[in-house]
């Protein structure tokens, strides 16, 4: 057993986190999953792509969720806190969230090519209806959440 979801962080201060790194001009590899019930997208970081354009498709995508899930919940995952793997975490989540009506589940992740400072991973939660991200959190949040 395993706790998967520490306290949450606002979405404006996980965008807050997401510009600084892509403003600071440190090289990242990154990538981007959404997963929801009925698609899957992923975008990845490639060495030939700008922080701008990682940042303009990350943007055009989160606002694709923003039109069917407005409620969401954003987990910060950290080595400092040994957490679990953000693929554990993702995997968590998607298993967590099938129970809820169109639930999209968001992997964001830049890693720092020189090092793990600067490292920023996210673990988006968007849910339809308020009632379902407030259920979310009183079921899981800081709580042990079996692995299957």
């Amino acid at each position: 057993m395993a706790v998967f979801f520490r306290t949450s962080i606002t979405d404006a201060t996980a965008f807050e986190m997401l510009e600084e790194r892509l403003s600071s001009g440190i090289d990242f590899d990154g990538y981007f999953n959404l997963f929801g019930v009925q698609d899957e997208l992923t975008v990845s970081w490639t060495p030939a792509m700008s922080a701008a354009e990682f940042k303009h498709d990350v943007t055009d995508a989160l606002r694709l969720v923003w039109e069917t899930a407005r409620f969401w919940l954003v987990y910060q995952r950290s080595d400092s806190r040994n957490d679990l793997g953000i693929n554990e975490i993702r995997n968590a989540a998607i298993r967590l969230s099938r129970g809820y009506f169109e639930a999209v589940v968001v992997t964001l992740c830049l890693l720092g090519r020189a090092d793990n400072k600067s490292d920023l991973e996210l673990i988006f939660l968007c849910f339809r209806e308020e009632a379902e991200r407030r259920n979310f959190r009183v079921r899981y949040e800081g709580k042990f959440v079996p692995t299957p």
